[in-house]
């Protein structure tokens, strides 16, 4: 007589221990739901983000209530949840805004780079020197003056900054000045950043923190998703909706 076979052992696709009603909740919604939010967040950690901006250190480029987005592939493809990368194909460069952690303490921040490795940067009365050169200040345009007229407090002037490829306007306070308005020089060491805001007179940057590493940069912010006024009971401020960036 043939042995009788034994039964093959089949994995049920749901916990068979939870009672019925809860075992319907998992194989519905819990597991959809919970492999929607692995994807969301993988994509997040190593592709593409945003980033809320609580602070005015990047005035007038980007106000308080932000949420910018972030291009996490600009230079590399990192490994989800780390900073460590599979591939790098650019480097960061002096002008662009990138989203970094803090050398101090891990904080996330969104700050412009003023200089590369290399570099030799100077800081007098918030007006840099790259190499032993001034860089040019120019009165911001007709146009951008108007733009930026409402959003920005008294006691502060606008200059336009012309770095690299990227002129920008940036924020001198008439009154405020930051302790480092005077700084340098520094040459930048190899694999390291030297970052600051648009805001000089009030920004936490490199000129306390030092230089960043190059691993700590996680991305190029590539503009402004939408902003909330927080003053004014998050209000949108929908002329800063989908908005590039200098």
């Amino acid at each position: 007589m043939a042995e009788a076979k034994k039964p093959k052992h089949v994995t049920p696709d749901k916990p068979t221990w939870l009672p019925k009603p809860l075992r319907y909740l998992w194989h519905q919604w819990v597991k959809p739901i919970g492999f929607a939010v692995v994807i969301v967040c993988t994509f997040k950690s190593a592709i593409a983000d945003w980033n809320d901006v609580p602070t005015g250190s990047m005035e007038p480029t980007i106000q308080p209530g932000d949420r910018i987005g972030v291009n996490k592939l600009a230079y590399d493809l990192k490994v989800p949840f780390t900073l460590w990368r599979f591939a790098t194909w650019d480097q960061p460069r002096s002008g662009e805004i990138v989203i970094l952690f803090s050398p101090q303490d891990g904080t996330r921040l969104v700050k412009r780079i003023v200089a590369e490795p290399g570099d030799l940067l100077e800081v007098r009365k918030n007006l840099l020197y790259r190499n032993g050169e001034p860089l040019t200040y120019d009165p911001l345009s007709t146009e951008q003056a108007a733009d930026l007229a409402a959003l920005v407090p008294d006691g502060y002037r606008l200059l336009t900054e012309n770095l690299a490829d990227h002129p920008h306007p940036v924020m001198l306070s008439r009154t405020q000045h930051s302790p480092k308005a005077s700084f340098g020089p520094v040459r930048v060491p190899e694999d390291h950043y030297f970052v600051m805001g648009d805001n000089r007179d009030h920004s936490l940057d490199s000129r306390f923190f030092g230089f960043v590493p190059r691993k700590a940069i996680v991305g190029r912010a590539i503009g402004i998703a939408f902003s909330l006024d927080r003053d004014h009971y998050y209000r949108p401020r929908w002329d800063r909706f989908a908005k590039s960036m200098q």
